[in-house]
């Protein structure tokens, strides 16, 4: 190749020059756009908010909190399925699952690696939950997410096969599932999986808080992890599961802001022709 003469290569760096500082201000431009929620996601945020709200008082009211109760099972097996997954994932045998009626639940395993299995729980939950509000922001994603919680399911009523609690709750999720995948070409399904997301998140923060931060609980999964990792107290340890679960709700909105950006015609059109209600 020949050599540029002076004035070419003065061109050439000039050029250079004036193309880089276009190029930064069209990918901040990208940026900024792909960070800007629409009128539908707008809504969307608005919705979730709500349903934080919603959700963080009727937590504190005795009578009212009953509203939840199904729903606080349904995030104790998130939690329970997330053990079981890195029971299996560390090869360790299962063995069952089982939801108690006072909320709380219990993975009976032997075998696989403690440090993965103890703090999988928590983080498992908190993991789902943030899936489920990034699908919530459009109804196909919500629709696959269904499936996805359709084989949760299955797996959890194989080890919880025994325990009636396990049955009721998941034949009632099920049962609102389908309700709402019929209603309005599935619209209000996107804002039932939403829920079960925030809630999922939300339980997994006052649950850390509660049983690891504001009072020890020597049976919880923190302490039995700083038992088995001996260099910090549950207390730090629940703090730093704090953390990673604010932190998959956060990303999980960013998710959801940068992925879907369809309106809410362009969301019921791609609906209409992915596993359609009947009544469509």
């Amino acid at each position: 190749m020949p050599a540029l003469s002076g004035l070419e290569a003065r061109y050439v760096e000039l050029a250079a020059r004036a193309a880089a500082p276009v190029s930064a201000a069209v990918t901040g431009a990208q940026v900024q756009a792909l960070l800007t929620p629409n009128h539908t996601q707008v809504v969307t945020l608005i919705v979730a908010s709500v349903y934080v709200v919603v959700i963080a008082i009727l937590w504190h009211i005795p009578i009212l909190s009953w509203i939840l109760y199904p729903f606080k099972l349904l995030t104790v097996g998130f939690h329970e399925m997330s053990h079981a997954f890195a029971g299996l994932m560390t090869c360790a045998k299962i063995y069952s699952i089982e939801l108690d009626p006072d909320e709380g639940g219990a993975t009976q395993m032997s075998g696989g690696v403690s440090w993965i299995t103890l703090p999988a729980g928590y983080l498992g939950s908190s993991f789902i939950g943030g899936c489920l509000i990034t699908c919530g922001f459009d109804i196909v994603a919500s629709k696959i997410a269904c499936l996805v919680l359709a084989v949760f399911f299955l797996f959890t009523l194989w080890w919880a096969r025994k325990n009636w609690i396990s049955w009721i709750l998941i034949l009632g999720m099920s049962g609102l599932i389908i309700l709402f995948w019929f209603v309005k070409n599935s619209v209000a399904l996107r804002y039932f999986i939403l829920f079960v997301g925030v809630m999922s998140c939300m339980y997994v923060l006052w649950d850390v808080i509660d049983d690891t931060i504001a009072r020890k609980v020597n049976t919880s999964d923190a302490s039995q992890f700083a038992h088995v990792c001996g260099c910090c107290p549950s207390q730090v340890w629940g703090f730093v599961w704090l953390l990673v679960a604010a932190a998959f709700f956060a990303a999980a909105i960013i998710v959801g802001i940068i992925a879907f950006k369809e309106d809410d015609a362009a969301q019921e059109a791609a609906s209409s022709t992915f596993l359609p209600s009947p009544f469509h």
